[in-house]
């Protein structure tokens, strides 16, 4: 009505008549349906009403923000005014239909309205919260999501129940920032002839700000969200990258965060020790470290709250310089080469049982060219530690040599020669028994050819034939003799 838009003005207010008119008011919600999933919002108001002649009845009036205003009037017959005159009136009214998420400002009124006598309170709905609300009013029907995740294949497989009937189901995956939900670009839709409310979506990565998002397909309809991911907050330090041309360290965050970066030094006991004035906040943007030594003791930590995760970047990467080490007479000589001009702080110190190194004396050493070896000393029984200088960030790399000693050099000088004195004998041993395993076979050669010249200079003697003899020559031990024939 035109009178709801632009009520009139009040009347003045009678002497008789008490300011105090309206007692006990209260506003509060109720639920009124036609059928399932046919239900609205109403708000019911109760007021206790002091009843005169000159009031005729009450107006509720409610106003939210860009809807027009809503009254709705209860008015007394003159018979009931004249009865209950000076007595209090309940009234009740639950005919004022709102819109769960909205505010409202609801105001009671006489009739006529009489100047300082209405009653003003805003109601704040608690949106689509209560159970009840979420099953049947189709303002607040969201439907249910429940999944299974295949980690192997990147899948997940979703089920909708309780979802707006006759309605086509809208399910996507998002990112949840802190005001919206960015979509990832996977998304299907499950039709509402579908028998069975499931569907399959694919991700790129189990991130914690990886959620699903389901909604009816209906204007300004309500979505329901869950993030099957949400503690998986080890996945957020992936993807540290390391620019060499800047000597930078790099990452950037793939969901919103509340953390502190910190570069640390990792120990031989496998702590990792902050480094100092290294550690930089962050929540959403790149983070960046630069002027950094890229060693494998350097590492990033991440902290959220109590909990810390250590990454190193660099544990098999590149190093852009190293230790050389050869060996000579009873120590090692100890060079450093680098890739690229820097310049390092030495030192050498006593080796300990857990291969620390306490600071002693040390020295700087700049190699001014890449690939040129830099003599830096001789090692034993005793840790290198090295430092680089022209960069904001590094880590002390300690290197341990074996261990050595005076009496181990001693002892190589008596073993070495009676080694080549054992070697000697052995051979000449060896040269002996070959000259008289010779020897041996030449004797008995002889003794063999002996033997048989013997055998073959034997005289025989044959019987007579025909009156003649057969007489030999006398032994002379003539190998080719012939016997000769003597006749009678």
């Amino acid at each position: 009505m035109f009178s709801d838009w632009f009520p009139p003005a009040c009347l003045e207010h009678l002497d008789h008549l008490n300011t105090s008119v309206f007692h006990n008011v209260s506003v509060s919600p109720v639920m009124t349906c036609a059928g399932k999933q046919k239900c609205k919002l109403n708000l019911r108001v109760k007021a206790v009403l002091e009843l005169s002649e000159f009031i005729h009845g009450l107006s509720i009036c409610t106003v939210s923000a860009g809807m027009m205003r809503n009254c709705q009037k209860i008015v007394f017959t003159k018979t009931s005014r004249t009865k209950l005159s000076g007595l209090l009136v309940r009234v009740d009214n639950d005919c004022t239909e709102i819109s769960p998420s909205q505010q409202v400002q609801v105001t009671i009124k006489t009739i006529p309205d009489y100047c300082g006598t209405q009653w003003t309170s805003n109601y704040h709905p608690l949106g689509c919260m209560m159970e009840d609300l979420r099953r049947n009013v189709p303002e607040c029907i969201t439907g249910r999501l429940s999944y299974n995740t295949n980690l192997e294949k990147n899948e997940l497989q979703i089920n909708v129940s309780d979802m707006l009937e006759d309605h086509t189901y809208h399910l996507r995956l998002c990112h949840k920032d802190d005001y919206i939900c960015a979509g990832t670009g996977d998304s299907t839709q499950i039709e509402k002839e579908q028998p069975v409310k499931s569907a399959v979506l694919r991700y790129t990565r189990p991130l914690p700000c990886l959620c699903i998002e389901g909604w009816s397909a209906v204007v300004d309809a309500p979505r329901v969200r869950v993030c099957p991911f949400q503690d998986r907050l080890e996945e957020l330090w992936l993807g540290i990258t390391f620019d060499p041309l800047e000597e930078a360290l790099l990452w950037e965050p793939a969901c919103p965060v509340n953390a502190v970066a910190a570069l640390c030094e990792k120990k031989v006991d496998g702590t990792c020790v902050d480094l100092p004035e290294a550690s930089q906040n962050v929540s959403r943007g790149k983070l960046k470290f630069a002027k950094v030594d890229p060693r494998p003791q350097l590492c990033m930590k991440f902290t959220i709250g109590s909990q810390s995760w250590v990454r190193c970047p660099f544990r098999d990467g590149i190093k852009a310089w190293d230790f050389v080490v050869t060996n000579k007479q009873g120590h090692r000589d100890v060079q450093l080469v680098s890739q690229i001009p820097a310049t390092f702080s030495v030192g050498f110190c006593g080796r300990s049982a857990n291969s620390t190194c306490q600071d002693n004396a040390r020295s700087s050493v700049q190699v001014l060219k890449a690939n040129n070896p830099t003599l830096i000393g001789k090692a034993c029984n005793s840790c290198l530690q090295v430092k680089r200088q022209d960069v904001k960030y590094a880590a002390n790399v300690v290197h341990c040599f074996d261990y050595c000693s005076q009496e181990s050099r001693d002892l190589t000088w008596i073993v070495l020669p009676a080694a080549v004195c054992l070697t000697g004998i052995i051979i000449v041993n060896l040269v002996l028994h070959l000259l008289l395993t010779v020897y041996q076979r030449r004797k008995k050669e002889r003794e063999r050819k002996q033997t048989d010249s013997k055998v073959n200079c034997v005289a025989s003697t044959m019987p007579t034939v025909r009156g003649s003899l057969f007489i030999t020559d006398p032994p002379q031990c003539r190998i080719n003799e012939r016997a000769n024939l003597i006749s009678k």
